[in-house]
């Protein structure tokens, strides 16, 4: 059975069976992360994984809505959108790095779906779970000062990470004239990411921009 096919081009696609199999993922992504809060608040005699569960969906469903809203795009995948990376940041920042890890793990698998960019089968699994993955990170910092910050920076340097590694093995062979794959990729990567990225800690130091996301999670744990 396969679960990608090749166009003329070399992109890969999904077959039916790919499509499927992302589905199941999906599914057991969020079932992970239900099965993970639900441990959480037993063990915290809390009884609130059904509004976890709707702050993680709101997260994800908004982050793909801003992440169709695009202020530019790279031709080789990654663009600079209206803060996307943001709300999976949030679930972390919310809820603790696992439930922000496992969110951002089915966003990622939610986008293959709806917005595939495939090349090699292996990539699948660095640019989309794990990249979008990593921005849960931001919940290291979750009762921290200033934790929303720190915690997204260090989100989107996880998701940077693996999009280094990504196209340093995966497209290495589009590096621009005189490039090695590694600089490269570093430079293509860094400009999407770290612009999106300024621009949403610039919003982030707004005071009321801070003060109400500070609100919101008081309101997603009470």
């Amino acid at each position: 059975m396969s679960f990608f096919i090749s166009n003329v081009e070399g992109e890969l696609g999904l077959t039916t069976a790919g499509y499927a199999a992302l589905v199941i993922l999906l599914i057991a992504a969020l079932l992970g992360a239900a099965a993970l809060t639900r441990h959480q608040e037993t063990s915290e005699r809390s009884p609130m994984s059904t509004k976890k569960l709707v702050f993680c969906a709101m997260a994800v469903a908004l982050a793909m809505v801003t992440s169709m809203l695009k202020l530019y795009s790279f031709p080789f995948g990654g663009s600079v959108t209206l803060f996307s990376m943001l709300f999976i940041c949030l679930t972390g920042y919310f809820y603790g790095p696992a439930t922000g890890i496992l969110t951002g793990a089915a966003y990622g698998i939610l986008q293959l779906i709806i917005e595939p960019y495939i090349y090699f089968p292996l990539q699948v699994l660095v640019d989309y779970p794990l990249a979008f993955g990593a921005l849960g990170l931001a919940g290291c910092f979750s009762n921290s000062r200033f934790g929303l910050i720190k915690g997204y920076l260090l989100g989107i340097v996880g998701r940077y990470f693996f999009a280094v590694l990504s196209g340093w093995i995966f497209f290495g062979e589009y590096a621009w004239e005189g490039w090695s794959a590694l600089p490269y990729s570093l430079a293509y990567n860094g400009a999407y990411i770290f612009t999106e990225g300024v621009i949403t800690v610039i919003i982030l130091l707004i005071p009321a921009v801070s003060k109400s996301l500070t609100q919101i999670k008081v309101m997603a744990n009470n």
